[in-house]
């Protein structure tokens, strides 16, 4: 059996990889899914039925793994189904009849303009540091980006006189995405009197540590951390708090949901749409605060 299943994993692996196109790192996460779901089933994969997938997903229920984490087993699963009923492995497909786990709606901490601004104005311009970290949080909140992508930028994805960047994002896909007023102001600022004090050697990447090498996260998180903290603000920010803000305070002004979608690079609008929430929450706030009988 271990040799059949070792064969089925290969082919799917090249299945995700050539067919739907997925990045290394997404294949690699079904390819867990699935050897964990057969080490709990120590069965043939072609013999499998409903009620083993059943069982798999309640004992990782009782291991107490989050609904949202159950959910992306299961969907691995099923596409590793699909797969095998595509391609005549199997007649019937074992997944087709379980239910996705139900998932409570994750909202996301949001910074209200105010907070960003005041965030913003902690950050000291008077020296180079100063001067690449307003660009790196203008363009973080300015374009929605996720951290990885705000520290992979490289000079060529900078279209200044266009109002434009190129972001490499998930699944190596491509996107641009408009530069804002301040962003683009911050980024001209940091290129002409920050940038050069950084640049030992040549180096594509646009923002660059003191060693004029890539800024790690955890260097440019502690960086954030510092702002956050000399503005007072006591939500839990992050980074990606800087993406959610983006979203969400765009969807408050009134864009389109799609227009949103293709900036932040969802593939699926239905990621996008839980920024609706957020909206629908500060609305709601805004009932309740104003309306006399709210």
């Amino acid at each position: 059996m271990q040799e059949k299943f070792t064969r089925y994993l290969e082919n799917f692996r090249l299945y995700l990889l050539a067919e739907r196109g997925l990045a290394k790192n997404s294949v690699e996460a079904y390819i867990r899914d699935i050897i964990q779901f057969f080490e709990f089933t120590d069965k043939d994969p072609v013999k499998t039925e409903t009620g083993d997938i059943s069982r798999f997903l309640y004992s990782l229920k009782k291991s107490k793994l989050r609904p949202r984490s159950i959910a992306r087993k299961l969907s691995s699963i099923r596409v590793f189904y699909k797969y095998l009923f595509s391609e005549g492995y199997i007649d019937h497909d074992p997944s087709e009849l379980i239910e996705t786990p139900s998932i409570p709606v994750y909202i996301p901490v949001v910074l209200e303009v105010y907070e960003i601004e005041k965030i913003i104005d902690a950050v000291d311009t008077s020296d180079p540091i100063g001067l690449r970290d307003l660009a790196c949080i203008e363009t973080l909140y300015g374009c929605g980006l996720r951290i990885s992508e705000l520290l992979s930028l490289r000079m060529e994805d900078v279209f200044l006189e266009d109002g434009f960047i190129r972001v490499l994002g998930k699944g190596g896909k491509e996107r641009l995405v408009p530069l804002g007023g301040r962003a683009k102001k911050a980024i001209l600022n940091y290129i002409e009197k920050g940038r050069p004090f950084f640049e030992k050697t040549k180096n594509p990447l646009l923002f660059l540590s003191k060693r004029g090498k890539k800024i790690s996260r955890m260097g440019f998180w502690k960086r954030l951390r510092k702002y956050v903290d000399m503005a007072g603000i006591k939500k839990h920010v992050t980074p990606h708090t800087f993406r959610h803000s983006f979203a969400t305070h765009l969807l408050e002004g009134g864009a389109d949901l799609r227009a949103v979608q293709l900036m932040l690079g969802h593939s699926d609008i239905s990621t996008t749409q839980i920024y609706t929430h957020v909206s629908r929450e500060y609305l709601k706030e805004i009932v309740r605060s104003f309306h006399p009988r709210g």
